[in-house]
């Protein structure tokens, strides 16, 4: 792992960044969904290289990222935990109203 990170990796596919005082969840695949190669591992170094300005391509070159089927899974990550929480969020609200009318 890249020695200024911040990421700290709890389990092959969780990342936890403290950014701004906040917490950061990260759900990251571990291999590449095509091809099957690991990916998991570089991604806390992909990304403090791509926020300290290096150019992605050069960035997944340097870690050796040469398919783009596993570049697709580094390019495509996003932090899903954050658009899926509102909706869980909503329906445990729900849930509780409607126990609530039931008893």
């Amino acid at each position: 792992m890249h020695s200024c990170q911040k990421y700290v990796l709890i389990r092959p596919i969780v990342f936890i960044e403290l950014m701004n005082g906040e917490l950061h969840i990260m759900l990251v695949p571990v291999r590449c969904f095509t091809c099957g190669n690991l990916v998991a591992h570089k991604y806390a170094e992909y990304t403090a290289r791509i926020k300290a300005g290096e150019d992605p391509a050069m960035v997944m070159d340097s870690l050796n990222i040469k398919r783009y089927c596993c570049r697709r899974m580094l390019i495509s990550s996003v932090e899903t935990v954050y658009q899926v929480i509102p909706y869980y969020e909503a329906l445990r609200k729900r849930m509780s109203e409607i126990q609530s009318e039931v008893e």
